[in-house]
């Protein structure tokens, strides 16, 4: 064994600990604990989820988000490693339509994951776009094959692994934005904002996120939408149970407050109890500037990255709130996207603040149509979101400010999808950007880390592994290639790779990837 590979505990096997047990470092701790790795998972908050985490109100029972999932071969893939089945944790359930999106004046448009009834709708809405979205959907399809299959799980540790893909990412319009390429292909407004809003779901503004990311609709078509039997919470305790299962160690409610350096490489980490262990490597699921700026404050590489991180953009935040109705509205698709009166201008402002927007688009999750066991009988569960500016842009006071436009949303879904909602929510809880500062440490409140724009994706995101500490690294959305559930997971399979190969365990690694 080289230097690094030497084991801090009984010399048989090498100690990894994952801070932070979002789906990034949870999915990074099974697969390491999966390939012969002892692994101590460590999270702050009281149950394991990260921004997957679970909120009770008056005896009702709300997933944070997210709650989107659309590629669950990579979820099933982490089971598999062990030789486990995710379907023997966790029923994943089909959302269809996967979304409906609907605007101010009355138009809805159901997003089929099968061709013909989609195409339909895009006929309804504006025949003349029917031969321009298969042209969009081809080019979907290449950058979901070049961008997603290729390189989705592939670390990106130096300039030249880069420049490698820069001639198909070129060919491909890397360097445009997806509402630019989109409305290269389709002519009706409305449709082009069906084809546009994802890259919102994982932080980037469409009007400026490299069109590499209008690869998220290919990879819906192909796998579709699916949601976990007793909420994305589930999902989680079915990782969470899968980790103890192959007999990792998980420590939750205690936040980590220092990783040690000795010699150029982490070694010794401690918590707020005084828990305090010596490992072989560290993944850091926690947010990067949180990361480096206090876990690594007393270090050289702490004190040179962590200025140099809060340099960076960061994506826009969100306020959420979480409501119970003691009547259901059986009308209400799963997945509800609401337009508001703006598009690019409102998004403009989200991204740049100084101010809170007017209006607002929102996302309306209810998982009661889908499953039903996810209320009383007689009730729905909801949240509502409205992505907001982050701290940094806007430095509202969410104390104040937070009740109010809480109250606004509710009044604007009462008068345009919910009849009088006021008078049959039973419950009800909000998280504001502030939320996302004090509960998950992001830095400015940010939801989904760094913005996804080109010149912070790939080699110019946050590396897998750090580039002076070879025993530091990370998964989560600050890092290649980015957020969303599948973007998380795929860093956590980049990053088990690289560790796998560091420690003498790259052919273990093929192998089970094999099988």
């Amino acid at each position: 064994m080289s230097e690094l590979t030497q084991p801090a505990n009984d010399g048989s096997k090498p100690a990894a600990c994952v801070v932070g047990a979002g789906f990034g470092g949870l999915t990074l701790a099974c697969r390491l604990q999966s390939m012969g790795f002892q692994t101590t998972l460590i999270e702050a908050r009281d149950k394991l989820g990260g921004r997957a985490y679970v909120y009770e109100k008056d005896q009702f029972f709300f997933d944070g988000g997210p709650t989107v999932i659309t590629d669950p071969s990579c979820l099933e893939e982490v089971f598999a490693l062990s030789g486990r089945k995710l379907s023997d944790y966790v029923e994943l359930l089909p959302v269809e339509p996967m979304y409906r999106l609907a605007w101010e004046d009355g138009e809805i448009f159901d997003y089929f994951q099968d061709t013909e009834k989609l195409v339909k709708e895009i006929e309804r809405l504006s025949p003349q776009d029917v031969e321009g979205y298969h042209k969009f959907y081809k080019y979907s399809e290449a950058l979901f094959e070049h961008g997603y299959l290729k390189l989705g799980h592939v670390p990106f540790l130096n300039f030249w692994s880069m420049i490698k893909q820069a001639p198909a990412l070129a060919t491909l319009q890397a360097q445009r934005s997806v509402a630019g390429r989109v409305k290269d292909f389709i002519k009706d407004d409305k449709l082009r904002q069906a084809f546009s809003f994802h890259t919102l779901l994982v932080g980037g503004d469409p009007h400026k996120t490299s069109a590499v990311y209008a690869l998220i609709h290919a990879l819906e078509r192909k796998w579709g939408v699916w949601f976990p039997r007793g909420g994305t919470g589930a999902l989680v305790r079915a990782f969470g149970k899968l980790f103890e299962d192959l007999g990792g160690k998980t420590i939750i409610g205690d936040p980590v407050e220092e990783i040690t350096e000795v010699g150029g490489k982490l070694k010794t980490v401690r918590t707020k109890s005084g828990f305090e262990q010596d490992f072989d490597c560290v993944a850091s699921n926690a947010d990067i500037v949180h990361t480096y700026d206090k876990l690594l404050g007393k270090t050289p590489r702490g004190r040179k990255m962590g200025p140099a991180m809060k340099s960076k953009r960061f994506s826009m935040s969100l306020f959420v709130a979480y409501f119970a109705t003691d009547q259901k509205y059986e009308d209400v698709r799963h997945h509800t996207i609401c337009f508001g009166p703006r598009y690019k201008e409102l998004i403009a402002e989200i991204f740049s603040g100084p101010n809170l927007p007017d209006d607002f688009s929102l996302y309306l999750h209810r998982p009661t149509a889908t499953d039903p066991g996810m209320a009383p009988e007689g009730h729905d569960t909801w949240y509502v979101l409205s992505p907001v500016p982050h701290l940094g842009k806007a430095p509202i006071d969410w104390s104040v400010e937070g009740p109010k436009y809480k109250q606004k949303i509710y009044d604007y879904l009462e008068k345009h999808y919910l009849p009088d909602l006021n008078k049959h929510i039973v419950a009800d809880h909000f998280i504001t950007p502030q939320s996302f500062k004090d509960d998950l440490v992001a830095h400015h409140g940010s939801a989904f880390s760094l913005e996804p724009v080109l010149t912070q994706s790939a080699f110019f995101r946050t590396h897998n592994r750090d580039d002076e500490i070879p025993n530091l690294y990370f998964a989560g959305a600050g890092t290649h290639p980015g957020a969303g559930i599948p973007g998380v997971v795929g860093s956590a399979k980049a990053t088990a790779k690289l560790m796998a190969e560091d420690f003498g365990m790259a052919e273990r690694y093929k192998a089970m990837a094999a099988e």
